[in-house]
C-alpha cells in the first residue's frame, strides 16, 4: 500500500499523525464525559480551608462569607486565610468577616506555592484537619462544597478536585468564551478521566489534600502554576485526584485585554515551561510500572492549548481539501485529517452542550478567531518563569 501513496501523501500523512493524536486523546475524554451520579452528602471529615491572599481587601470579605455559608457543622471545618506579603489590609477585612488569618512576610520567597506551604504546615502543626482545601481569594463556592469532599475523603479519596466554573460569565465576550473554554479543558476533559480512573489534575482553585497525603507527598511546587506542578507530584506517586464534579467553586475572569493578557501569559506560559521537565519523568514512570495515572498526565501537557491545536487542524484540512480537489492528494492521505476535524467538533460541542450557555454559545463562537489571533500573540511573548505574585486585576477594580 505505501509504494502507491504518492509523495505528496506521505507528507500529509506524516503531518496528520500528532493531530491525529492530540485530537484522538481528546474525543476519548469526551466519549467517556457522561455525568456521574453524586454520592450521599457526609459530614464527618474535618476541614482547613486555606485561602492565599495578596492585596485582596477588596474581596476578601465576600470569599469568606461564601465559605461561611456551606452547609456544613461550624465545629468540622476552620477558614485560614494566607495574607502574604500584602500591603493593604487583607488580613483585618478578613479577619473582621470571621476567618482566621495568617500573615506572612518574605523578601524573596513570594507567590502562591510559598503561601500554600506555609498554611499547609501551619495546618498540619495544629492537627485539627483531616483534609486541607484551597480556595481562591476571589471566589464563591457552592454550599455543598465540604458535604462532597467529605462524601469521598470517607470512600478513601486522598486528592479531590471540585468543578471550576465562571462567576462573571456574562461580563464580556472574552468572559463568555472563558465559560466554553473551562468546560471542555476543566469539566469535559475531568469526566472523561474520572470515568477511566485517571487523575483529573489540579486546577488550583478548589482543590483537597488529605493531611495524610500532605505529610506523604509534600508539596514543594512554587511556579507560576504550582498547582499543575503538585498534580504531577502526586501522578509520579501514582496518586490519584477525584474529580467531584457536584460540587463547584466559581472565580472572576478578566473583562479587559490588558487583564487577559496578564492571566494567559501566567497560565499558558508556565504549563509550556513545564512541558519539558516534567513529561519525561512522567513518561518514566508510566512504562516502569505500566502506571496510567503518569501516562494520562504526560499526554495531557503534550495536547497544544486549543488555539494551536485547532489552527493546525484548519489548516491541515484546508490543504488536504485543496489536495484533494486539484487531484495531487488521495482520499486515503486525507481521511487522518478529516477525522481531526470531526474530532475536534465533537470535543467543542460536548463543551458547548456542557455549558450551559445555549444558542448563545453559537454567536459567541463567532469571536473565536479573534480571540485565537490574539492568544496566539500571547502564548509567543517572552513570560515570566518565577512564581512570585502577579495578580490580575478583578473587574470592580477597573477605573473606566
Amino acid at each position: 500500500m505505501l509504494d502507491a501513496l504518492r509523495p505528496a501523501d506521505i507528507v500529509v500523512l506524516l503531518l496528520s499523525l500528532p493531530l491525529l493524536a492530540a485530537t484522538g486523546y481528546l474525543v476519548l475524554l469526551t466519549i467517556c464525559s457522561a455525568r456521574i451520579l453524586p454520592l450521599p452528602a457526609d459530614e464527618t471529615t474535618r476541614f482547613d480551608i486555606v485561602v492565599p491572599a495578596h492585596n485582596e481587601a477588596s474581596g476578601i470579605g465576600a470569599t469568606v462569607a461564601s465559605l461561611r455559608q456551606m452547609t456544613y457543622p461550624a465545629d468540622r471545618f476552620r477558614i485560614l486565610v494566607v495574607a502574604d506579603n500584602c500591603t493593604d489590609d487583607t488580613a483585618q477585612r478578613a479577619r473582621d468577616a470571621g476567618a482566621q488569618v495568617l500573615e506572612r512576610t518574605h523578601g524573596t520567597e513570594r507567590g502562591k506555592g510559598y503561601a500554600l506551604a506555609h498554611a499547609y504546615a501551619q495546618s498540619l502543626s495544629d492537627g485539627f484537619a483531616q483534609m486541607v482545601v484551597v480556595v481562591d481569594a476571589d471566589t464563591s463556592v457552592s454550599r455543598n462544597l465540604l458535604t462532597a469532599f467529605s462524601a469521598r475523603a470517607v470512600r478513601g479519596a486522598q486528592a479531590v478536585q471540585a468543578e471550576y466554573g465562571v462567576r462573571n460569565a456574562n461580563a464580556s465576550w472574552r468572559t463568555r468564551l472563558m465559560v466554553l473554554a473551562l468546560t471542555m479543558f476543566h469539566t469535559v476533559r475531568s469526566l472523561g478521566r474520572e470515568r477511566l480512573g485517571l487523575s483529573c489534575g489540579l486546577r488550583g482553585n478548589g482543590m483537597g489534600f488529605s493531611s495524610d497525603l500532605l505529610r506523604r507527598v509534600p508539596p514543594r511546587a512554587f511556579s507560576i502554576v504550582e498547582d499543575v506542578e503538585y498534580g504531577v507530584a502526586l501522578g509520579l506517586a501514582y496518586t490519584r485526584v477525584e474529580y467531584v464534579h457536584d460540587a463547584e467553586v466559581r472565580g472572576d475572569m478578566p473583562v479587559t485585554e490588558a487583564a487577559s493578557r496578564t492571566q494567559r501569559e501566567r497560565w499558558e506560559g508556565g504549563r509550556l515551561a513545564l512541558i519539558t521537565s516534567l513529561v519525561p519523568p512522567l513518561l518514566r514512570a508510566s512504562f516502569h510500572r505500566a502506571g496510567a495515572i503518569p501516562l494520562d498526565l504526560a499526554l495531557d501537557l503534550l495536547v497544544p492549548p486549543l488555539t494551536l491545536l485547532a489552527g493546525g487542524v484548519v489548516l491541515g484540512a484546508v490543504v488536504a481539501g485543496t489536495g484533494l480537489l486539484v487531484g495531487w492528494l488521495s482520499f486515503a492521505a486525507a481521511v487522518p485529517m478529516l477525522l481531526c476535524v470531526a474530532f475536534l467538533a465533537a470535543y467543542v460541542l460536548r463543551g458547548a452542550a456542557l455549558s450551559g450557555g445555549g444558542v448563545r454559545v453559537i454567536g459567541d463562537l463567532a469571536w473565536a478567531p479573534v480571540y485565537a489571533v490574539w492568544k496566539v500573540s500571547v502564548l509567543f511573548r517572552p513570560r515570566r518563569r518565577d512564581g512570585e505574585w502577579v495578580r490580575t486585576a478583578r473587574s470592580d477594580e477597573i477605573v473606566p
